[in-house]
């Protein structure tokens, strides 16, 4: 079967998912469809559930190789979108509910024509919940009862032994903006961020009457939004720092000087050792800040996602795939972007990469997200994928991956919330 004659029933279960969008860990509806259409196409299929929503299937076993084809389950919480869910708030504007569709038109492909008994390797399929990080509070609660130990859905995976016989992550996404020409994209490196939260305090008092023997907790702050601002020139283009504090709590009052307010901020950086350097920039301002009025802060270090360097070994199978393709006409290569995904985190244990397609119009996470051209997106990039694979397949050098553990992975973390 042709991704031609499965188009409109693929874009069907796009529209579904994207009609019914989910937060992390609440996916229930969107896996689902996913495990109804796997079993209409596949009656005696395996699947193995995770995380509460997670699901994964492999077609071909018993081969050396094992390439996973990762789809993420999730939507973005934004109430303001055009198509948000109005209960939750939940809408599709990262371009998930295609990534699903996109990775059941590839199982239907293969199961069909029975074209993966060509490939040398296993094709895992792993639907992932949780990718966006948010939805804190409620996670929050999932880890205090053991249902999860990481708000992202691939740690979380990758703590459960998901990933444990695959030797390469694969993924795709949508392309933020509006192209002239259906382009994809390869090796777009991705931020990693961690959260700062501090809490400053100091003293209060009456505002009109004795404001003299306060210690203003809001103007720490203030003073500390202000460093931060002016530090921005010391921190390394290449790196793309990005910060965005914001107050979390506070006791204010007109007529009472606050003596307490907590600032949350995300860091992102394109390394691990430079999020460490400027993380301790930012401990300095906020204690300097706090020193300055004579107040203290406490500061909170809560670990993000790792950044994701895509594998330019397996970047080279898309890009040959592309020279021989007369349906995609453009193609971008070797950008960096702050946004950030735990996509970084897998591939720290292994190679990935991540595959960017165009189809889309408005801003990704924004009110206007949409896609615009769905026979690109359901049809032409998915054929150009099953090409990507076959090129793969039988000659993947062993000697150019590499493996890190799921232990590796926790001291990394654990270096660098320690080292704040």
């Amino acid at each position: 079967m042709s991704f031609k004659e499965q188009y409109d029933e693929i874009a069907g279960i796009a529209r579904t998912i994207f009609d019914h969008p989910e937060l992390g860990y609440k996916e229930f509806k969107t896996r689902k469809t996913v495990e109804d259409f796997l079993k209409k196409v596949n009656p005696d299929i395996d699947l193995q559930s995770f995380s509460t929503t997670g699901l994964r299937t492999s077609l071909g076993s018993g081969k050396p190789l094992n390439i996973a084809f990762i789809a993420e389950l999730d939507a973005v919480y934004a109430p303001t979108h055009w198509h948000s869910d109005k209960a939750t708030g939940a809408a599709h504007n990262c371009g998930h509910y295609t990534q699903v569709a996109i990775a059941l038109a590839l199982y239907k492909h293969y199961f069909e024509t029975k074209a993966y008994e060509a490939l040398d390797f296993t094709l895992t399929f792993i639907f992932i919940p949780a990718e966006e990080y948010l939805d804190l509070v409620y996670r929050d609660g999932l880890l205090a009862n053991g249902t999860i130990s990481y708000y992202g859905g691939k740690p979380e995976a990758m703590k459960l032994g998901v990933f444990d016989d695959i030797d390469i992550g694969l993924c795709v996404h949508a392309m933020g903006g509006e192209f002239a020409k259906r382009t994809i994209e390869i090796n777009c490196d991705l931020a990693g961020f961690l959260y700062k939260h501090y809490t400053f305090t100091g003293k209060a008092t009456h505002a009109g009457f004795d404001p003299f023997s306060a210690k203003n907790a809001y103007s720490m702050s203030t003073l500390f939004n202000v460093a931060l601002g002016l530090s921005r020139q010391q921190m390394k283009d290449a790196e793309k720092v990005r910060m965005n504090p914001i107050v979390m709590e506070s006791d204010m009052s007109t007529n009472v000087i606050p003596n307490r307010i907590t600032v949350g901020s995300d860091l992102r950086t394109q390394t691990v050792d430079y999020m460490k350097e400027a993380a301790s920039k930012m401990d300095d301002a906020a204690r300097g800040s706090a020193m300055a009025l004579q107040g203290e802060v406490e500061i909170k270090t809560q670990m993000g996602y790792l950044p994701f360097v895509q594998d330019r070994y397996l970047s080279e199978f898309v890009l040959e795939a592309f020279q021989s393709n007369g349906e995609i006409a453009d193609i971008w290569n070797n950008n960096a972007i702050s946004a950030a995904g735990d996509i970084g985190d897998l591939a720290f244990m292994m190679p990935c990469i991540q595959i960017g397609y165009s189809g889309f119009t408005g801003t990704i996470h924004g009110d206007d997200f949409k896609d615009i051209d769905p026979e690109f997106i359901y049809e032409v990039f998915p054929g150009f994928l099953t090409q990507v694979l076959e090129r793969m397949s039988g000659r993947i050098d062993r000697s150019k991956l590499y493996r890190r553990t799921f232990a590796e992975y926790e001291q990394l973390l654990a270096s660098i919330v320690n080292s704040n």
